[in-house]
């Protein structure tokens, strides 16, 4: 594969300007990063502060704030991993996808870094509502400090009515979310700007030079601080994992002309201002606010919070989808929940989950800074995955030469495993929850993977091939009814055991047959033209293979219709759909452990039927069981 080109092959409609695209990447693309500085200087400034808060302990949090956001987000993200889409799509499993184009296989460590990279992002997700709602709502305190004892029953409201709603789609305020964040980063900006003349000094941060002295002068004892300073920089990786909604450009021309100078501005105003005053290091971006001002803020600082969760959530449910079509994960119900935005989904299990997740984790920690110690590690686990990943792409792929390669990114490597360590220090006060998020989910796709293939197995073992079929049916001769049945199979070369089992049971046939396999590129869409391979083996039958992109519904009916265009007959109304109903029964040393056994047919039980996955027609499926023992 060729590098990626540098113009966007995004299709979005022509209609949608680059201004308009742009402000959407404000709303949705920049939320979780454009709150960070909620916590990461009072973070930091706290890590910092163990023997006393000094004049060069305030200079060096601040370069370190200023050059991670200058090295992770800018130079790794925004100028080259943003280069490495697939069709337009970004995101862990896109770059997967890419690297496994160039590889021409999916060896295991690959398939193991994409199981690692999305669990953590799942971890992610589900910390980063209840550590950014918090940290809003802690504002209201400094307002009216009666509500300290209620900060924890406001935030649950808030999650809760976030999670209730998602059904409904985000189609309707989505509208408002790139204006409310305009107006938050122009705020940031700003405060922080009018604060830069209480220490004119804090610009000397802006030399690298300090964040080294202040990582030589502290040695080890930096990775504490190395851990708060990350969560400057959480929310980074959604530059590239929203790349396909927004597109290259439109989010490159935020980061530059807004999202980055807003934060510089901020965590420099807000240097400034704790080294004139102290006392403000408590809590200096609410600080940073003139009273008549801040309730204003908490309140806005509050919706930017909601948004920031409301784009992890999507975000979620978007990469939910991507490993269920990859087969990842078992199947689940998918709703769209808007006409005009293909990307707008809602999963109900995936909803429920992240939401009882999140309010576990207001409730057991209660404040953002008892959460602060939680939240990084998933991030910079997945920053690392990236980084191997793009090594990969680039001398594989893009056919960089290898000295070349190593040159851009073990540095960036180096960086970022050295926040990986720094998070890691905070384990146990509450960096084990994503670990044990991303744990729990690793061995569940682990399962769904393993177990998927020794079905696989032992189905095949108890089929009989296709062709030998073809020969039984030549020498028997079962009842021909009209119509067209269509049976859905895994291996196109077997028979089908729908067809088997209706053979065996009703003794018919239907005029026309379509054995029909479904599968899954490694690309985000497939073109029309590319959807379907169509072979007649002879009057009866005819072999069709269809193809989905990660990112399309498999809607197998309007699929078929391409079939027409082919010459064959097809009419919806005169057409059967016969699925395989496969339940599962455990047993002892057929190749899977006990254990894993039981967790993959509860599993299975739990997986969205084919005819809805599929968008079947109900009225038109028959189902015939099968219990196979694994």
């Amino acid at each position: 594969m060729s590098q990626a080109a540098p113009g966007d092959h995004i299709p979005h409609p022509a209609n949608v300007s680059v201004a308009k695209l742009t402000l959407g990447a404000i709303g949705v693309v920049y939320g979780d990063i454009g709150t960070s500085p909620l916590y990461a200087m009072r973070e930091s400034l706290h890590a910092a502060s163990h023997d006393g808060l000094t004049r060069s302990d305030v200079l060096g949090v601040i370069s370190l704030l200023v050059w991670t956001l200058t090295l992770i987000v800018t130079l790794k993200y925004v100028l080259l991993i943003m280069r490495a889409d697939n069709n337009g799509e970004g995101g862990t499993l896109s770059l997967v996808a890419l690297v496994q184009q160039a590889l021409q296989r999916r060896p295991v460590w690959l398939l193991g870094l994409g199981a690692v990279g999305i669990s953590l992002f799942f971890g992610d997700a589900i910390i980063t509502p209840a550590m950014s709602v918090l940290s809003a709502v802690e504002g209201s305190a400094l307002v009216a400090p009666g509500l300290k004892d209620y900060v924890v029953p406001i935030t649950l409201v808030i999650i809760i009515l976030l999670f209730a709603v998602q059904s409904r789609g985000t189609e309707a305020v989505s509208v408002l979310f790139g204006p409310i964040m305009v107006v938050w980063f122009l705020v940031m900006a700003a405060l922080g700007l009018y604060h830069l003349t209480d220490d004119l000094s804090i610009l000397a941060a802006l030399n690298p030079l300090y964040a080294l002295q202040f990582l030589m002068e502290n040695g080890a004892g930096s990775l504490i601080v190395l851990g708060s300073v990350f969560l400057a920089v959480t929310g980074g990786e959604a530059l590239y994992t929203d790349m396909g909604h927004f597109g290259r450009r439109p989010i490159r021309i935020a980061w530059g002309i807004l999202v980055f100078p807003a934060l510089t501005l901020s965590y420099l105003g807000q240097g400034a201002m704790v080294l004139a005053h102290p006392e403000t290091a408590s809590n200096p971006f609410f600080l940073l606010a003139p009273p008549w001002l801040l309730a204003p803020l908490v309140l806005l600082a509050t919706a930017a919070t909601v948004i920031a969760s409301q784009a992890v959530i999507s975000g979620a449910f978007s990469v939910a989808k991507q490993a269920v079509q990859m087969g990842l994960l078992p199947r689940m119900r998918i709703r769209h929940t808007s006409e005009t935005h293909y990307g707008q989904i809602f999963l109900p299990k995936i909803n429920s989950i992240i939401a009882i997740g999140v309010v576990t984790l207001v409730l057991a920690f209660g404040s953002s800074s008892n959460l602060a110690s939680a939240y990084g590690i998933a991030v910079t686990g997945d920053m690392v995955i990236t980084s191997v990943l793009a090594i990969f792409l680039l001398s594989r792929a893009w056919r960089w030469p290898l000295a070349l390669t190593l040159a851009v990114m073990l540095p960036l490597l180096a960086l970022e495993s050295l926040f990986l360590a720094a998070n890691l220090t905070k384990v146990v006060q509450g960096g084990y929850i994503p670990i044990c998020i991303a744990a729990v989910i690793c061995l569940l796709i682990w399962t769904w993977v393993r177990g998927t293939a020794h079905v696989k197995r032992k189905s095949r073992a108890s089929s009989i091939e296709f062709a030998s079929l073809q020969r039984m049916l030549e020498k028997s001769h079962p009842i021909e009814v009209p119509g067209t049945a269509v049976f859905l199979t895994a291996e196109a070369e077997m028979a089908p055991p729908a067809l088997m089992h209706n053979l065996k049971h009703n003794r018919v046939l239907h005029r026309q047959n379509f054995i029909v396999t479904v599968t899954t590129a490694p690309i985000p869409e497939v073109a029309e033209a590319d959807r379907m391979t169509l072979e007649r083996v002879n009057d009866r039958f005819v072999l069709i293979g269809l193809t989905f992109g990660y990112l399309e519904d498999p809607n197998v009916p309007k699929a078929l219709t391409l079939a027409r265009k082919r010459g064959e007959k097809f009419d919806i109304m005169n057409t059967s759909f016969f699925l395989n109903h496969r339940s599962f029964r455990s047993a002892k040393d057929e190749g899977l452990p006990t254990w894993q056994e039981k967790l993959f047919i509860s599993m299975t039980k739990g997986a969205t039927n084919a005819t809805e996955f599929y968008r079947l027609p109900t009225n038109r499926v028959i189902e015939l069981g099968q219990q196979l023992t694994i």
